[in-house]
């Protein structure tokens, strides 16, 4: 097959200004969505597309970050760069100088999560599939040669990985059927924190009559009586049939969250998303046994596997929200979802692409996991910008068919 070489870079600081309150929540109150975008390209192939999510100005900084990195491309045949992506990944991840901003967080992650997407999907292109079945295709032992297992040996070693994939081929076959029945989705954009009562209202029904069964609604507002008043309404709205979660963006202090989630309890969530700050793994821990039979989501801002990790062994989690544009790309996310299938948490991935890759690997998870298909969130808002808009009927999202990531946007080339 043939492994073009990648002769130039571009980091593209692509920004997406939303209608009034669209995307809002009780931290972030009036977003620009923001990609930043690594391009890389080949000389008379395909170009490859990673994308990392961002909130407006700060995508210029990330772009920056990807100029500096993702020069160690330059030159090679992008087959050699996949054939031990995971140690090429440590080495840009580890950089001398630019790993004292994280270790592997912040926008020094960022940008390492838009290359190595860019490098999947370049990866997927040149073999002319879907990245769901390069993922699927691939024999173990070079999927686990893309993963950095660094710092998770003590819950999992490369054997272990290795063993875990291939105790799950035999049954392979019975999964594939979602293949053409789709993977459930769950709509996120019905409570966005600045909608009135009404508006949420309207687009709860309108949900629900485009088929979709499990819906979020944004909390954390000051005024404490304002989310008791909407989740009740949704809650009724909804009736039983439908799943609701509740995401409060970390708004709350472990004591106030306490009290906040018991009070939320009363309206049946299956979750209660990022309760407090991202780092207290202790206060997510004791959340998670005080306010069960609800349980606690997270990963939209947990930046790499060493806290997903630590998350997994402290109980602080029950759903698992990985996400690629905020973790170092595919092959973190993998190995984050190699640790949770070890676990028994289920992955329901955290959409910073619009759910353009991770539509993607949650058929790689279950099909190549086995781990169950719950539902993958479904934000509606950029559809219009990508080349090949995910396909969402009926609330279930349809097993992508073009070659790559689905990550290309339509913005120039260049910038």
């Amino acid at each position: 097959m043939p492994s073009f070489v990648i002769r130039s870079i571009a980091a593209i600081d692509a920004r997406f200004p939303l209608p009034e309150g669209t995307g809002s929540d009780a931290m972030h109150t009036s977003p620009v969505y923001a990609m930043s975008t690594t391009h890389l390209h080949t000389e008379s192939g395909p170009m490859g597309v990673g994308i990392a999510f961002v909130l407006g100005d700060g995508n210029r900084l990330v772009c920056e970050a990807i100029r500096m990195l993702a020069g160690q491309l330059l030159g090679r045949p992008i087959e050699e760069v996949m054939a031990n992506f995971g140690s090429f990944a440590r080495r840009m991840a580890d950089d001398p100088a630019l790993r004292w901003l994280g270790p592997h967080k912040g926008v020094v992650h960022l940008a390492l999560a838009s290359i190595s997407n860019a490098c999947w999907d370049l990866w997927a292109k040149s073999r002319n599939v879907p990245l769901w079945k390069l993922l699927l295709d691939l024999e173990d032992e070079v999927l686990v040669a893309a993963l950095d297992l660094s710092y998770l040996e003590d819950v999992l070693s490369r054997d272990e990985a290795l063993s875990l994939l291939r105790s799950q081929r035999p049954t392979r076959q019975e999964r594939e059927s979602i293949l053409r029945t789709g993977y459930p989705g769950y709509d996120t954009s019905v409570g966005w924190m600045a909608y009135d009562d009404m508006k949420v209202r309207e687009l709860t029904i309108k949900a629900m009559d485009m088929g979709f069964r499990a819906l979020k609604l944004k909390v954390g507002s000051d005024d404490e009586e304002r989310d008791t008043r909407r989740a009740g309404m949704l809650r009724e709205l909804a009736g039983d049939s439908v799943t609701l979660m509740f995401d409060a963006n970390q708004r709350w202090n472990a004591l106030e969250a306490m009290r906040r989630c018991r009070a939320l309890a009363s309206f049946r969530p299956l979750w209660i998303e990022e309760p407090t700050h991202p780092d207290d793994i202790h206060a997510h821990a004791g959340l998670a046994r005080a306010i069960a039979p609800v349980r606690i989501a997270a990963g939209e801002h947990i930046p790499n596997r060493i806290m997903f990790k630590n998350y997994f062994l402290s109980g602080g989690m029950h759903y698992v929200q990985a996400d690629c544009t905020r973790l170092a790309g595919v092959s973190e996310f993998v190995a984050v979802s190699l640790m949770a299938r070890k676990f028994q948490l289920p992955v329901v991935p955290h959409v910073g692409d619009m759910g353009q890759i991770h539509q993607h690997l949650v058929l790689f998870n279950h099909i190549g996991l086995g781990l169950k298909a719950e539902f993958l969130e479904h934000i509606p808002h950029l559809r219009a910008h990508f080349v090949h808009p995910a396909l969402v009927h009926d609330g279930v999202y349809r097993t992508p068919q073009e070659p790559g990531a689905s990550a290309d946007l339509k913005i120039p080339a260049e910038n």
